[in-house]
């Protein structure tokens, strides 16, 4: 330390800035001192110094931390970039000029291209989740986006309707919506408009594109012997689990909107006799495809197909009426599917793209329904608030983390068919622009809001607590 002192007088004394002073100093005594703190034993941390339960791990994703404004910050995000993204406007084709009157419709007009279809099956979902998150929030911009988008819609069917009539041949960008080939294209634009009319948001009429859609599902989709819908593709006569959703939800709400018993039967039908065929009971997942005559029968139990499952289960019981025979079964196998979901719950709070393979990648879009589904479900008192209301509002940090600057949602799989081999669902993309993970993460952020307006949780002894009510 003499060396140091007498260094440092000397420096000062000819004259060195305090600055440089200082800073020599700082590098002698660290000079100085290193070898005696390396030679320093760190004090013991033990269980009786140390409170060892109650220090902080390290969670990846946040844990308990969630609160309705902070939810609908996110959602928000989500809003905006989809407000600009997918814009509801009409151009010339040929002139590159805005069309704003319907009367001047020409075959070259046609939809502003966005980064999203607004006709898609994940845009119906969309829609949905827009009524949703404005029920949630009280935001009428949620509500708008939906509203004027159908009204579009339904605004410009009149034209291309008479034009298909004189050209069936003509390329329309409407042809999904008037002349559907597959329930991919029929079932969630169905269910979102009927929700926007039982609210009456819609300016237009979407009651025709509503029975079109309807009379798609019931009359005209492939069929098994037994009336289970299906396709064939990629093989003949399959049963895809992804088709629940996109017929079962929508059957549903015209049983609400009409009170035709019918369309509750058919509902109630397809998802008893799919899940006879599809449901691994002892896992409590689906099966994403099931094949006719297939023996023995690869079980691949695909995140994002067992999310339309387990949403459908929940879109159904939120309309059919408990007197009706057939709501025992689907509420219990809500439970069952439940339970065998939340077994599966990585550490991170998402699913994996291969529910049971946790060497395939965590997957968002999934996890979002999941969250969605499940938080609707305890809100709906159908399933126990204190067993599942951790791990749903641990799903969604994990969502909301997904969820970029621009309100664009990273960690979705694109749009993915059928196989049985590991490697296809394995290596399936990722990216922003895969249409699906939008209107997941709108109804899981606004039924967890909901959740957080109903219910108490606390962290008790580190770990987070829902009370009974």
């Amino acid at each position: 330390m003499k060396n140091v002192a007498d260094y440092t007088l000397n420096r000062n004394r000819q004259g060195a800035s305090k600055i440089v002073w200082r800073a020599c100093l700082a590098l002698s005594l660290a000079a100085v001192l290193q070898p005696a703190q390396a030679q320093t034993t760190p004090a013991k941390v033990s269980d009786t110094t140390t409170p060892l339960h109650a220090m902080q791990p390290d969670y990846p994703t946040p844990y308990g931390q969630a609160t309705a404004k902070d939810v609908t910050q996110v959602l928000l995000r989500v809003h905006a970039y989809l407000d600009a993204a997918t814009p509801a406007r009409l151009l010339d084709k040929e002139t590159g000029k805005p069309v704003t009157d319907l009367k001047k419709l020409s075959p070259s007009t046609v939809i502003e291209q966005g980064d999203f279809r607004l006709t898609s099956y994940e845009w119906g979902v969309t829609y949905a989740g827009m009524l949703l998150a404005g029920e949630a929030t009280g935001d009428a911009r949620f509500t708008k986006y939906t509203a004027q988008r159908l009204s579009f819609l339904a605004d410009l069917a009149p034209y291309y309707r008479k034009e298909i009539k004189k050209n069936p041949e003509l390329d329309t960008p409407l042809r999904q919506v008037l002349q559907p080939h597959a329930l991919d294209d029929a079932g969630a634009m169905a269910a979102a408009m009927i929700k926007a009319s039982r609210a009456g948001v819609t300016k237009a009429d979407v009651r025709p594109l509503i029975d079109n859609y309807i009379d798609y599902i019931m009359n005209k989709e492939f069929r098994l012997a037994d009336g289970t819908l299906a396709r064939n593709r990629p093989l003949p006569n399959t049963v895809w689990l992804d088709d629940m959703f996109m017929s079962v939800p929508a059957l549903a709400q015209m049983g609400k909107l009409t009170g035709e018993q019918r369309y509750y039967d058919e509902a109630v039908k397809q998802v008893v006799q799919i899940s006879e065929r599809m449901f691994n009971k002892e896992k409590g997942l689906y099966m994403h495809g099931w094949v006719q005559g297939m023996e023995p029968h690869p079980q691949f139990h695909w995140a994002r197909a067992n999310g339309w499952a387990v949403m459908t289960l929940v879109e159904l019981l939120d309309v059919l009426p408990q007197n009706h025979s057939g709501y025992p079964k689907v509420l219990a196998q809500l439970r069952a599917h439940v339970a065998g979901l939340a077994a599966y719950q990585a550490g991170e709070g998402f699913w994996h793209q291969l529910l049971d393979r946790n060497n395939s990648y965590l997957e968002t879009s999934a996890t979002a329904i999941y969250t969605y589904s499940i938080a609707r479900a305890i809100n709906r008192g159908w399933i126990d608030r204190q067993a599942y209301g951790p791990m749903v509002l641990l799903a969604w940090n994990a969502v909301a983390t997904q969820v970029n600057a621009k309100g664009q949602v990273e960690g979705t799989c694109v749009g993915t068919g059928m196989a049985f081999d590991p490697a296809f669902y394995f290596y399936r993309p990722i990216s922003v622009y895969a249409a699906h993970g939008y209107g997941p993460v709108l109804l899981a952020g606004a039924e967890i809001i909901h959740l957080l307006k109903g219910s108490k949780y606390e962290i008790n002894d580190s770990a987070v607590q829902f009370s009974a009510r």
